[in-house]
């Protein structure tokens, strides 16, 4: 008989489930708990968001870097924490934080589909569709993800651009410089290739009992997740206002205009707004940061629910603002897009969803 292989790493209990994890070393409880099948609260999984913040009931953790906005000194000294930044250093006790609603009850599966159409939405950013093998539908609310295995690819994170109520699936994938993932993709994958789905995963998703004004914030192609919670709240019958600004870098990174401007007549309380930030003049379309259009455009956020997804420098560079214009910190769902440079790992690069 062979050596029984004996666990390196740390128990941690999860009060909201009451169940122990065990959690390997150098891994956070954010990451063992979703790979233990938990859907556990989180957005950016980087340290920028907060929507893992939990509250350290037992044992101590070791902190990676975060942002003073997504965990304050204050809350640290409070005993809280983020999942995604935990790393334990003992045995532990955990609970997160948040409302019921911030928790989307979707069973975790894992399944073989297979690709539909591909096209390109723009120069770097493919747009797939795929469908179940078994031709069931994935339940998932608006907004979140699921990971995607490729033939001869390491498997992503990418978020579906979809309407939970539709049976195809469709991603926006953009392609990263020597990405394993991401250059397969643009370069070798063909209709009728088959792909492994698991999920869904991630908290930045739809609030449906929400009833005040909405943001809605897509950089790049963070317009997936984006165009799933805007489409489904239109379609759920959402009749406050809803903004949606798309921030990209020039003409040729913009893709679904007359999508959404079409969406637009149809709905008289959606607002589209693209932004770009490396081109000084345009005719068409307003130039500069996102972050700057909001500030012109919208002063006080109290009330509002805001959506956000795309790279690090935006949601970074925007999240204090729009704190600053009022926006409470519970109302504010972040999914963070790695890009090139932003991230010391592959496997970080290519979490662009």
């Amino acid at each position: 008989m062979g050596k029984e292989e004996v666990f390196v790493g740390k128990s941690v209990h999860i009060r909201q489930v009451d169940r122990e994890i065990a959690v390997a070393d150098e891994r956070t409880i954010l990451e063992a708990a979703l790979e233990q099948g938990i859907a556990y609260p989180h957005g950016c999984r980087s340290g920028r968001c907060g929507s893992c913040k939990s509250r350290l009931i037992a044992g101590e953790v070791n902190l990676l870097p975060h942002t003073p906005f997504a965990l304050t000194p204050e809350e640290r000294d409070m005993g809280l924490i983020l999942a995604c930044r935990a790393q334990p250093k003992t045995d532990a006790a955990v609970a997160w934080l948040g409302r019921e609603e911030d928790r989307a009850d979707h069973p975790v599966r894992a399944f073989q589909a297979q690709i539909i159409a591909l096209d390109d939405a723009t120069h770097d950013i493919k747009r797939v569709r795929i469908v179940q093998e078994s031709g069931l539908r994935l339940s998932f609310s608006a907004g979140q993800y699921v990971q995607l295995s490729f033939p001869g690819a390491p498997t992503r994170d990418y978020s579906m651009a979809n309407q939970p109520s539709e049976r195809e699936l469709e991603f926006h994938i953009r392609r990263i410089p020597n990405g394993a993932a991401s250059e397969r993709v643009a370069t070798r994958l063909a209709v009728g290739d088959q792909v492994t789905v698991r999920g869904p995963f991630g908290s930045a998703f739809l609030r449906h009992r929400h009833t005040g004004p909405i943001l809605a914030i897509a950089g790049g192609s963070g317009m997936a997740p984006i165009k799933s919670i805007v489409e489904t709240a239109l379609n759920h019958g959402f009749q406050q206002p809803i903004h949606l600004y798309f921030g990209v870098r020039q003409e040729r990174d913009l893709y679904l205009v007359d999508h959404f401007q079409a969406v637009c007549e149809r709905h008289p309380n959606l607002a589209f707004t693209p932004v770009l930030s490396q081109v000084e003049r345009s005719d068409r379309h307003r130039t500069g940061t996102v972050t700057q259009a909001i500030v012109e455009d919208l002063q006080d956020l109290d009330g509002w629910q805001t959506y956000m997804a795309g790279p690090p420098a935006m949601t970074d560079s925007a999240t204090p603002v729009l704190l600053e214009r009022g926006l409470r910190p519970e109302d504010l769902h972040v999914d963070v897009f790695f890009t090139p440079g932003t991230a010391g790992a592959e496997q970080e690069l290519e979490v662009v969803k």
